[in-house]
């Protein structure tokens, strides 16, 4: 993730109190919750760099629980998102200090608070620097979430879709410099080669690099675009988290 990088346009306005859910710990973490507590199938979005607080995000996981799931954002951030970026702002100083390992070993005590409090089965959301984050719980021999979703992704290694262990989607945009069509094609290319684990690659046409949480409302096309991937990935779960 570069300092030109796409993955900070369109920057949400953060609002806390945003969404039908509440916000309290889980396993440490600041976590907005959302959905049915009496459910046994789990749902953890991870979110862009302006984490947790971003209402469109909070708008999809209020989307996501109507279908059954208990859904859970966390502040995997520590409470210091990106709030507006800037020319003289240090992208890779906060990259180091938010890594995606960081990221995957929090993801993991989250799924096993989850799995504590009685939910069976939970799968993962990741969008842009989440998504790298999914991609590594992917490859886990324990195979601790059931699906995965990678939404507009940030930059993956082609190498690292070699040990996905898991039924995984993955959800492009055609305007991405972090994981262009071309690359997204490559990731495909190397989940075929396992027929045993299901996988779903899909290129949306005409719209950028963030659009499923960053979408601008006026844009009718952006938003369509938007709620179809939406969709695409609740049928995933309502398919593999079960």
């Amino acid at each position: 993730m570069s300092s030109s990088s796409q993955c900070c346009s369109n920057p949400p306005t953060l609002n806390p109190s945003y969404g039908g859910g509440t916000v309290d710990q889980l396993a440490g973490f600041k976590t907005y919750l959302t959905g049915s507590p009496h459910s046994k199938l789990a749902i953890v979005l991870i979110s862009d760099v302006f984490g947790f607080e971003a209402p469109k995000l909070r708008k999809l996981a209020d989307k996501i629980s109507a279908e059954g799931f208990f859904v859970v954002v966390p502040d995997f951030f520590y409470g210091d998102p990106i709030i507006e970026f800037t020319p003289a702002f240090d992208i890779q100083s906060w990259m180091k200090k938010h890594s995606i390992e960081k990221g995957c070993e929090d993801t993991k005590l989250v799924i096993d608070a989850l799995k504590s409090r009685g939910f069976s089965a939970v799968g993962a959301a990741g969008f842009c620097w989440g998504g790298m984050v999914v991609v590594k719980l992917a490859d886990t021999d324990d195979q601790i979430i059931k699906a995965g979703v990678l939404l507009h992704p940030g930059p993956i290694a082609v190498e690292e879709f070699e040990n996905v262990k898991i039924p995984l989607q993955i959800l492009g945009a055609e305007i991405d410099n972090s994981s262009p069509p071309e690359k997204v094609k490559q990731f495909e290319e190397i989940l075929l080669k396992k027929p045993e684990i299901d996988s779903f690659v899909k290129i949306f046409p005409g719209v950028s690099h963030g659009w499923t949480v960053r979408y601008k409302d006026e844009d009718e096309s952006e938003i369509k675009s938007a709620e179809e991937a939406h969709s695409d990935m609740i049928n995933w779960f309502t398919k593999h988290v079960k």
